[in-house]
């Protein structure tokens, strides 16, 4: 029978990962010429030669493999030749799929030159499944190590992005590193400030639209990037709410890296998942901020409120700040049309437990024009208490002398450092045992039970980290406020309206009581943002 023989050669990122960047050893030209040669010193046919160029030798598509493998089925080729069985395959399963059971149905030799792997010898049956257990070793060793060095890199505050985010660009001199577009970040800028200002995001797009700003997949194009929207057409994309609400919500803009937000399923699986927020790599101050961290927390206040915005589009200052002191609902607004009002409506305010579900006592409106006032006055005596000298030196002596809170971040820190080193290390131990009972060093009943109590330990730690987080997030957000409040209250001197920006910058909520009618009096309790 005349042997046909088919060629396979295959190359990829993981076969570049050498010690000796010089070594060729592996090269798709290497790789023909040697399948070449043996084949013709046995005297046998190529009828064909199939290369894979940068395709992993996991259980994954690759167009020539595929391309060989209807070749075989079809009888054009009855012996695939091979440099190692690495080339052929590092998955197990694709080894025992083909060379241990369609090779045979269909007649096909599978022949490796340098591990000297032959179907036709059943000798060495097992050992090319020790090889291709080996292999496949070898590429979950690998993927680990990708997977660890990617994550020091972003630990290092690294950019690992494909793409750099709108606003900014690559460092020419450092493509690890992030340098403000200020064309882009201009539009950045704008987002935010609107947003401030009380628009909603369907106002900030119209904004933008209205304006012709291209999109940042439009302005990527036009700067000539290799992005790709498969889902765009360029000519009519247009600014969206969720585009303007990924931007406000986006950490790069004060500085911060948050990287890791994905991992891929495993080395043989590409699909990705997402990966749980506290083992996301965060760095803070990894590059130059586009956006104030006063502008960014005032944002993220808003975002976390999730106030609406009116027909108009518009948000009110009010929305979201007035509850009920009984029933602790919302107050909402209504507007009547009243002649005598100079453009012909009046505004109230009224609990939405009283006016919608009727569970609620605190029945009595108040005008919001009357609301206004209260919280005019409130503001103003506060701005002239502050500059009181003497008020104002205490204030700065408790700025400086409380640092608990800094304190209390660095001893929660440290403690966050441990448990990430523990968890390490009891996924070390475990991967460990994986392999034991892989080895047949141990039973599968033995590591269920082993490994059991790893996993117990990860948990706990993890739920920790969780945690410990939430209290790092909750003390910096109090230094945070602490060192606002000086800031806030020197921008104004006395203020005759109110507006969101105001609003937001002095109030948190207000709370208003039942309405007296013995003393015609209701308490009401302003919450500032920076003041306990």
């Amino acid at each position: 029978m005349i042997t046909k023989v088919g060629v396979y050669t295959r190359l990829s990122d993981e076969d570049r990962f050498k010690a000796n960047k010089n070594d060729d050893s592996n090269s798709i030209v290497n790789q023909k010429s040697m399948c070449v040669k043996y084949a013709a010193q046995n005297g046998w046919n190529v009828v064909d030669i199939y290369s894979d160029d940068d395709f992993s030798g996991a259980g994954t598509y690759r167009p020539e493999f595929e391309r060989l493998m209807k070749d075989c089925e079809k009888g054009r080729i009855n012996l695939v030749l091979c440099k190692s069985q690495s080339r052929f395959s590092r998955d197990m399963e694709v080894i025992e799929r083909y060379l241990h059971n369609k090779f045979i149905e269909w007649g096909v030799r599978f022949v490796s030159i340098i591990d000297n792997a032959d179907t036709n010898n059943e000798a060495n049956k097992k050992s090319r499944q020790i090889n291709g257990l080996i292999n496949e070793w070898y590429l979950e060793d690998l993927s680990q190590n990708i997977k660890k060095s990617l994550k020091n890199k972003r630990d290092d505050g690294l950019f690992m992005g494909s793409f750099a985010p709108y606003g900014y660009q690559r460092s020419e001199n450092d493509k690890h590193k992030l340098v403000i577009d200020p064309v882009a970040a201009e539009v950045v800028k704008k987002i935010f400030e609107l947003y401030v200002s009380g628009l909603g995001y369907y106002k900030i797009c119209e904004h933008l639209n209205n304006l012709n700003i291209p999109t940042p997949a439009q302005y990527k194009k036009q700067c000539g990037s290799n992005f790709v929207c498969g889902t765009c057409d360029y000519d009519k994309v247009v600014w969206t709410k969720d585009t303007v609400a990924t931007i406000l919500k986006n950490e790069v803009y004060i500085g911060n890296l948050v990287q890791g937000k994905k991992t891929s399923l495993s080395y043989k699986v590409h699909k990705s998942k997402k990966v749980p927020k506290q083992l996301w790599c965060r760095t803070e101050n990894a590059h130059e901020p586009i956006i104030t961290k006063e502008v960014w927390n005032t944002v993220q206040k808003r975002l976390n409120s999730h106030e609406c915005p009116t027909r108009c589009g518009e948000i009110h200052y009010l929305s979201r700040k007035v509850y009920c002191s009984e029933c602790q609902k919302a107050f909402i607004r209504n507007t009547y049309k009243v002649k005598s009002s100079p453009n012909g409506r009046r505004i109230y305010l009224q609990c939405k437990g009283a006016k919608q579900t009727h569970t609620c006592q605190n029945k009595k409106s108040i005008k919001l024009q009357d609301m206004e006032k209260i919280l005019l006055d409130a503001i103003n005596d506060l701005l002239k208490k502050y500059y009181d000298k003497e008020l104002l030196q205490e204030q700065y002596k408790k700025l400086k002398i409380n640092n608990i809170n800094l304190e209390q971040i660095k001893i929660l820190e440290n403690e966050k450092n441990n448990i990430n080193k523990k968890i390490e290390e009891n996924k070390s131990y475990y991967r460990k045992l994986y392999e034991d009972k892989v080895k047949g060093i141990i039973t599968d009943d033995m590591f269920k039970m082993l490994s059991s109590d790893y996993l117990k330990e990860i948990d706990t730690m993890i739920n920790r980290e969780k945690k410990l987080d939430e209290e790092i997030i909750h003390y910096k957000q109090t230094e945070d406020n602490k060192k606002q409040t000086s800031e806030v209250l020197k921008k104004y001197n006395k203020i005759t309206k109110l507006n969101k920006v105001i609003v937001d910058e002095f109030i948190d909520k207000i709370y208003i009581g039942s309405y007296d009618k013995e003393t015609n009096t209701r308490n009401i309790n302003i919450v500032w943002n920076f003041l306990n």
